[in-house]
């Protein structure tokens, strides 16, 4: 087996953990005899530095040459001054949009070992297990027209708000198609007591639903889901949302987790998918050896599942992060007293160890 992996790693912290997955892949593919080829990319800041653009054509074209994509983080203070069409974000929209990668899986799962590394109670957090389901392409975030201009004697900014039925439809069923291979229970999120485009959304979900009778479908306001993943988040399996819901409860989500380090993702439903860590580019440590590298790690393992089909090479990588966890080690961002602090490095090369056993 041999796969073409476009590796972009971006700013700050975004080189060292793209770094250490890339590694982790290479002990995983000498152990199961499958061969990787890197091509690494420019994105984010690290490309308007280079080019003058967020995402250069070139990186553009490597990603859809390529079988799979690693993405580290973009971002910093460096380039906040900068227009807002060519901010480092802008390239990240820009490839969702390119790539078509309408579907965002957010995982957010408790490893054992962390349990009190959540902020939550024991009997409330233990044996998390959520996917969370993010629309990626469209609503507040595309929607046009949008903009910053004169209105009277001030200033206004507006953005727009839209969602067409046929997104609306190819979330949702990628979402009850992933609810039938988990637990049969699929959460449907909106605002349709106040968003027209939450109305069509409800409508949409509930009339696919009933092509898929084996699945509980339930449906919540977002700020009830919200409150609802900290009282009781074990209420949920699946939740599927819209693009800028699914945002901000991805993130909420991942605290239950203990830390937002510790949180892969998955872009697909093009003809390539993008992995990367939730977490951000975190410049106040980059270059430390501090950035904790298993959210990025997972990534890896998600394209391994997702992409490629190999469960258990994938399974391999998140037994190996699970046993590392057991034994105690720890990076900084889920460190507690009495635990073995490691860097970035020493991190990935325990996962390492425990893959090569």
């Amino acid at each position: 087996m041999s796969y073409k992996i476009t590796v972009m790693p971006g700013d700050g912290i975004g080189k060292e953990v793209t770094k250490e997955a890339v590694n982790i892949l290479q002990v995983i593919g000498k152990k199961y005899s499958i061969s990787f080829a890197f091509n690494e990319q420019l994105i984010g800041g690290a490309a308007i530095d280079a080019t003058g653009v967020p995402l250069p054509d070139e990186t553009l074209q490597a990603c859809e040459e390529s079988d799979g994509v690693l993405l580290g983080a973009v971002g910093g203070p460096k380039w906040d001054q900068l227009d807002y069409a060519i901010r480092p974000e802008k390239g990240l929209l820009k490839m969702r949009k390119e790539l078509d990668l309408f579907a965002n899986l957010r995982p957010a799962k408790l490893y054992s070992a962390l349990t009190d590394a959540s902020p939550l109670k024991k009997e409330i957090i233990q044996d998390l297990d959520i996917m969370i389901v993010r629309e990626l392409t469209g609503d507040i975030y595309f929607g046009e027209p949008r903009g910053i201009e004169k209105a009277g004697e001030e200033e206004k900014g507006f953005n727009t708000m839209v969602y067409y039925r046929h997104e609306i439809e190819r979330i949702v069923k990628f979402s009850f198609e992933l609810a039938e291979k988990r637990d049969k229970r699929l959460t449907s999120v909106d605002k349709a007591n106040v968003l027209d485009t939450s109305v069509l959304w409800r409508k949409v979900a509930t009339e696919i639903g009933e092509d898929y009778p084996d699945i509980q479908l339930k449906h919540l306001y977002v700020d009830n889901c919200a409150m609802q993943l900290i009282r009781d988040p074990k209420q949920f399996d699946v939740i599927v949302t819209g693009n800028i819901f699914g945002d901000i409860l991805s993130d909420e989500a991942s605290m239950l987790t203990g830390s937002i380090g510790m949180l892969p993702s998955a872009s697909i439903g093009g003809k390539v998918g993008v992995y990367e860590p939730v977490h951000g580019s975190a410049p106040d440590i980059e270059g430390k050896n501090m950035a904790n590298p298993i959210a990025m790690i997972t990534s890896a393992a998600m394209m391994l599942k997702y992409t490629f089909d190999l469960n258990e090479p994938a399974k391999e990588i998140d037994d190996a992060v699970e046993a590392v966890l057991e034994k105690g080690y720890r990076t900084g961002d889920i460190y507690k007293e009495g635990d073995k602090l490691v860097g970035t490095r020493e991190m990935a090369s325990l996962i390492a160890e425990e893959i090569e056993k």
